[in-house]
């Protein structure tokens, strides 16, 4: 149909990818916005992601979740999800319990993955992961989201390219404070070490990996506690306690094996902070910083060119269109925000998959993954036994 005010257009065409989500929850609400997102913002797509089906054990909730994002279908049961033939990508946001034997299967049947952090419960888990990604020669990526902030990007390609100089430190943060009494948060599946492997440290493993994705050097030993205050918690159904054997916070003092020593903190139980994710890093010629809660912005202090009077941290605002992704969105100082991250992250694993390239190192690969988990296993044992702890890959 065409008249002098109106004309059709061929619309756009690309390779579909059939997705199938195991979860559906804060986590599936996250990924499936950047999945109905990177068709027309990370224009043209390596590919366009083809919502096939959800899948989670509540059927009322899931099958609302279908509705909702538009899902063709629904299953309650992940194996008969993973025999769909029309799903080449697992996305895969459910409990930590629920990673590693999907993950394998999915692997095992040529279905790329992409799974929530921690990658797994224990090292062990990661390992098989791994080791079938590896083995069937499909992407597998980890949801380290944090990657993908266009100042985080930044930060990480400052320091590989060595305008810092040499790497004295990194120091991290995570600090929230939902499970604070007052909020009488009640005993949930990050309470319980069999869902969940840990606490506060499997949430907030963002601090592990981003300090390795930065430097370009994994951890190489660690010297940690860990700690819970609230050892009980109601049961949602009213009737009774649960017992809470995981981590409500954790500290640890860290080395690289680049040489470079840091630390890491991260709890649930620090009022006032609601999503509060930081990091500095210390090198011969600056430093730099950044704060998740203002994501678009990146603190640089350079150690010498600067008049003394004026010397120390400036504000960049990294919303140019030569900074990382930035073109693909608004004009400068037009901010984007947390969900961006997963719409870059999805982004780059497509063009993986369609192109095969490696997802790492500017995506967190499988291997990337058992890292973090090797780490966080460390962790957990030098608390246990008050010891330094090398970290064994």
């Amino acid at each position: 149909m065409t008249n002098e005010f109106y004309t059709e257009v061929d619309q756009f065409t690309a390779h579909e990818i059939g997705v199938g989500m195991l979860g559906y929850a804060f986590m599936g609400r996250a990924h499936t916005h950047a999945l109905l997102n990177v068709p027309t913002m990370m224009y043209p797509p390596a590919a366009i992601p083809r919502l096939v089906a959800v899948c989670g054990r509540n059927q009322e909730a899931v099958s609302q979740m279908a509705s909702r994002f538009g899902f063709a279908g629904y299953y309650t049961d992940w194996e008969k999800m993973l025999s769909d033939e029309r799903i080449q990508l697992l996305d895969n946001v459910g409990p930590n319990d629920v990673h590693e034997e999907p993950c394998v299967m999915a692997a095992e049947q040529g279905i790329h993955i992409l799974c929530e952090k921690p990658l797994a419960r224990t090292t062990e888990e990661a390992k098989r992961m791994w080791d079938a990604a590896a083995a069937n020669k499909i992407k597998g990526m980890v949801a380290f989201n944090y990657r993908f902030v266009p100042a985080v990007r930044m930060a990480r390609d400052l320091i590989a390219s060595g305008a810092l100089g040499k790497i004295y430190h990194f120091r991290a943060m995570y600090l929230q404070d939902w499970i604070l009494p007052h909020y009488e948060t009640p005993y949930l599946w990050r309470h319980n070490k069999e869902i969940s492997g840990t606490g506060a440290l499997g949430d907030f493993s963002h601090i592990i990996d981003i300090g390795s994705f930065l430097l370009g050097s994994r951890i190489k030993s660690v010297q940690s506690t860990m700690k819970t205050f609230i050892p009980e918690r109601k049961l949602m159904d009213g009737s009774g306690m649960g017992v809470v054997d995981v981590d409500d916070a954790f500290a640890s003092v860290i080395e690289f094996e680049n040489g470079a020593i840091g630390t890491l903190e991260g709890t649930r139980l620090a009022s006032g902070r609601k999503n509060y994710h930081v990091f500095e890093v210390n090198g011969e010629n600056g430093s730099i910083a950044w704060n998740l809660e203002r994501l678009n912005e990146l603190e640089i202090n350079w150690a010498e060119g600067e008049p003394v009077e004026t010397r120390g941290f400036q504000n960049v605002n990294v919303t140019e269109g030569v900074h990382p992704w930035i073109s693909n969105w608004w004009p400068p100082g037009h901010i984007i925000g947390w969900e961006h991250t997963f719409v870059h992250e999805i982004a780059h694993l497509l063009d993986c998959i369609m192109n095969d390239k490696p997802v790492a190192p500017e995506g967190a690969d499988f291997e990337d993954g058992y890292n973090a988990c090797v780490a966080a296993d460390a962790i957990v044992e030098s608390s246990e036994t008050g010891k330094k702890v090398d970290c064994q890959y």
